[in-house]
């Protein structure tokens, strides 16, 4: 199976087509690196100079994609220029293999080519010195590091500004992804506490309407309907109203749109009033302080709205307790109704609301249970929350 070469780049095939017609014009000119004269000259002739001009050439046009493979042959072809007269272009092409060798190879190739470099300068300045003792004898070296100690630092400097702006840019995308991430989840988050808020608000009071107007419709009784409907529109303005706190705080606040403020356990009264004028028989027992979390106060304030809901619309005929006490570093809430078939008509349900309320607890690292128990009245379903509280922490 034959071995197909990988192509080469564009540009490094104009360098390769420039380094030798340059090195055309030199060998047309006459214009060698050395003579006869100088001693070194093995194979004389012009002719000579063509072969390691062409195959350094050659390996121009593959110093990015195979750069380890160009640098040994372009040595070899060196090695032959040595011994004949030469070609500056020759020499300069070699050195741009040793700079792509540098700043295109692997790794390794990048590390050891500087090292080998290094060494050579070091032996071609040191041996010739010690065998002819002659400060002469130090161009030697002088010339190895130009020919391939100096383009292989700067291959190196260069790879090193390169590789740390690819992490820089690696470390940019990242920290954007990273950023996109958390604004995605704040925007989740955002929605779900809209979602709970929203729910919690107008779900007791659309209940009650759809309560009370399926009972005015089914009894043919002026007084009840009447009744009924005193209900449905006292739902309707508090919803309404409920409404308009949540757009409030939608809002930027300024001029007539600021929000509302949060609903705190203060309000645990009105809301058992308003669920008693809804037909609950409800009993309240709230012992807390007054310098609870502002968090912890509208997540107990919702429980106990969503709870009622759940009450007025599943729970059979019966007491409905409510209980919320603070204790040592907690609120403990409690809310009992009774359990079974209800007899009147109901509204339905899609269980947001048990969701809502455990996404609440959880978020603030507490506990939260809700499901049918026996009691010594019979069955109950009960709903229980503990809320983690920083006793004395301001509001």
């Amino acid at each position: 199976m034959a071995v197909r070469l990988p192509r080469p780049h564009r540009m490094d095939v104009y360098i390769a087509v420039a380094g030798l017609l340059g090195g055309l014009l030199l060998w047309g000119l006459d214009l060698g690196t050395r003579t006869a004269r100088d001693g070194i000259v093995v194979l004389d002739g012009r002719w000579w100079i063509l072969l390691p001009l062409v195959v350094t050439a050659g390996c121009e046009a593959l110093r990015r994609t195979t750069p380890r493979t160009a640098l040994l042959v372009g040595w070899a072809a060196l090695t032959l220029d040595t011994i004949t007269q030469g070609n500056l272009l020759t020499v300069l092409m070699f050195t741009d293999l040793v700079y792509a060798a540098v700043l295109y190879g692997p790794p390794a190739t990048a590390r050891r080519v500087p090292w080998i470099a290094g060494l050579a300068t070091v032996a071609f300045t040191v041996v010739p010195l010690g065998a002819f003792r002659k400060p002469d004898a130090l161009l030697i070296g002088l010339v190895v590091g130009l020919v391939a100690l100096m383009p292989a630092m700067t291959g190196w400097i260069v790879r090193n500004h390169r590789d740390a702006a690819e992490a820089a840019r690696l470390r940019a995308e990242q920290t954007a992804l990273l950023a996109e991430m958390d604004r995605a989840q704040a925007v989740v988050s955002e929605r779900a506490r809209m979602a709970r808020e929203l729910h919690d608000m107008v779900a007791n009071h659309l209940s009650a309407i759809a309560i009370h107007s399926t009972a005015a419709l089914s009894l043919d009784d002026p007084d009840t309907s009447r009744q009924a409907l005193g209900v449905i529109r006292e739902n309707s303005v508090e919803g309404l109203a409920e409404m308009r706190r949540l757009i409030g705080i939608l809002r930027d606040a300024s001029d007539d749109t600021e929000p509302s403020a949060a609903p705190t356990l203060d309000g645990l009264g009105p809301l058992v009033e308003g669920a008693r004028t809804n037909g609950l028989d409800v009993s309240l027992d709230a012992d807390h302080g007054d310098s609870l979390p502002v968090p912890v106060e509208l997540a107990a304030y919702r429980i106990v709205q969503e709870s009622l809901t759940n009450a007025l619309k599943h729970a059979s005929p019966g007491r409905v307790t409510v209980a919320v006490r603070q204790s040592d570093g907690s609120l403990d809430i409690a809310v009992t109704s009774p359990y079974g078939d209800r007899d009147g008509p109901s509204a339905p349900g899609s269980g947001a609301g048990l969701v809502g309320m455990r996404e609440r607890v959880a978020l603030l690292g507490g506990t939260f249970e809700a499901g049918p128990e026996s009691s010594g009245d019979g069955k109950i379903w009960s709903v229980r929350a503990t809320l983690p509280v920083t006793e004395g922490e301001p509001a």
